[in-house]
């Protein structure tokens, strides 16, 4: 790391030089100024928002014009550009409080809004959210006050020797801090690229753009591991023996989490398995809501959701039953009496199922005498649905009532099952007189 020394500000070495400063009329001008930029810089955000067309969430501009990047980014443009114009006709006081709070506000913007398009779902987020927050609040107090020079100097103090480096708390702190500047920028971009490729995406082309996304994202988080790493001071040639030690643990203990992924690349890729098929896994019914590296989320009508392993969905059988074809058959069996009209119960039965609106008419219903069983004569029932994702359970049950109903009404004999009478055997010894 270089031992450069970052230009600061002049400081107010009392409260009294402090309120000297800023009781000067100048003052007046340069919160004119500053105003003047805070307008400008709303109404280039507005323009640029319309221009662009970006009604919805990003970065850059938030959900609304001020909550974004580009709205504080903006404003410490013009700020420095006000601060350098008024600079050659007065003493600056105000402006030059305000442009450390502006860049702190950047920072902290920044970091904010990339963690929260990234990892939308961790709940660690808001924690790193707010210590992004206190120290670049406390790195701008320090810099305003003019204490930073001097504690960078003190920790700088602070160094060791590790092999034939030289390492002092300060060179750790500006690596660290380069590094969290190269990961952010590198979510900011993996960011920007996956909601351009899953933009107006559906179906199969949506679950190919989510393993580019994923691959993607993966490749950058790794440039910017070994750039932030660089930054640090770490020799990169030491990571040889981390990734031979690696590559032993994935062929030993890491084989079905390495399985895992090369199957979940293989779904992505061949799109057999697609975001909102309707399947069914290992007696496990439901619509793809997420396909992942790891695992796929199935979701079952009843709103369990499954958390299948996609190592399962390769190597076992998987019925995806809206893969070419969402037409699909349904069942039902009933019991006659033997003296019951043949032509009339296949009638009955059939308007049964032509009665509900979710049974299609082409495929039409068909009506077999199944068999002659113990009790009665068995009718097979056999219609058509498309819509799976409607349930099955709840329109077998509407035809069942449907088909009893029929049958009740034209008196068909839907006969009992006759089981044999118990023999009741005597245990008592018989009485001896």
């Amino acid at each position: 790391m270089s031992n450069a020394r970052t230009p600061v500000p002049q400081p107010i070495d009392d409260f009294e030089g402090w309120l000297a400063a800023f009781a000067q009329p100048t003052v007046l001008l340069e919160l004119a100024s500053l105003a003047l930029c805070v307008l400008l810089a709303w109404v280039l955000v507005r323009a640029l928002r319309q221009v662009l067309g970006r009604a919805e969430r990003s970065i850059l501009f938030g959900r609304k014009d001020l909550d974004g990047v580009l709205f504080p980014l903006l404003l410490l443009c013009l700020g420095f550009g006000a601060r350098a114009l008024l600079d050659r006709y007065i003493n600056i006081a105000v402006l030059n409080l305000a442009v450390p709070v502006l860049l702190a506000l950047v920072a902290i913007r920044t970091g904010v809004k990339v963690l929260q398009i990234a990892f939308s779902q961790a709940g660690w987020v808001r924690a790193l959210e707010h210590t992004i927050s206190w120290l670049a609040w406390l790195a701008m107090v320090l810099w305003v006050s003019g204490l930073l020079p001097a504690l960078l100097n003190a920790l700088d103090q602070i160094s060791w020797k590790v092999g034939n480096a030289h390492l002092s708390v300060r060179n750790i702190i500006e690596g660290l801090l380069t590094a969290s500047v190269v990961m952010i920028i590198t979510l900011w971009m993996s960011a920007g690229i996956e909601a351009r490729l899953l933009r107006s995406a559906t179906g199969g082309e949506l679950s190919l753009r989510k393993a580019l996304s994923n691959a993607t994202r993966a490749l950058l988080m790794f440039v910017g591991l070994i750039v932030a790493l660089s930054a640090v001071g770490i020799d990169l040639t030491a990571l040889s023996v981390l990734g031979g030690a690696l590559g032993v643990g994935i062929g030993l203990g890491l084989q079905k989490l390495a399985a895992n992924y090369v199957s979940g690349f293989v779904i992505l890729t061949e799109r057999n398995l697609r975001i909102g098929d309707f399947v069914k896994v290992e007696n496990f019914e439901g619509v793809i809501t997420e396909i992942n590296a790891r695992y796929t989320v199935v979701r079952g009508q009843t709103g369990r959701e499954s958390i299948v392993p996609n190592e399962v969905l390769i190597s076992t059988r998987v019925e995806n039953l809206s893969l070419e074809d969402a037409v699909v058959a349904q069942s039902t069996q009933v019991q006659v009496g033997f003296d019951s009209d043949v032509p009339q119960v296949m009638d009955l039965l059939r308007d049964a199922a032509l009665a509900q609106p979710r049974v299609l008419k082409d495929p039409a219903p068909s009506v077999q005498l199944s068999q002659f069983a113990a009790d009665g004569l068995e009718f097979t029932l056999v219609y058509w649905i498309k819509d799976l994702q409607n349930g099955q359970g709840n329109l077998r049950s509407d035809v069942n009532v449907a088909v009893l109903q029929a049958l009740r009404a034209h008196a068909v004999v839907i006969p009992a099952p006759v089981r044999p009478t118990p023999v009741l055997v005597s245990t008592t010894p018989p009485f001896v007189v």
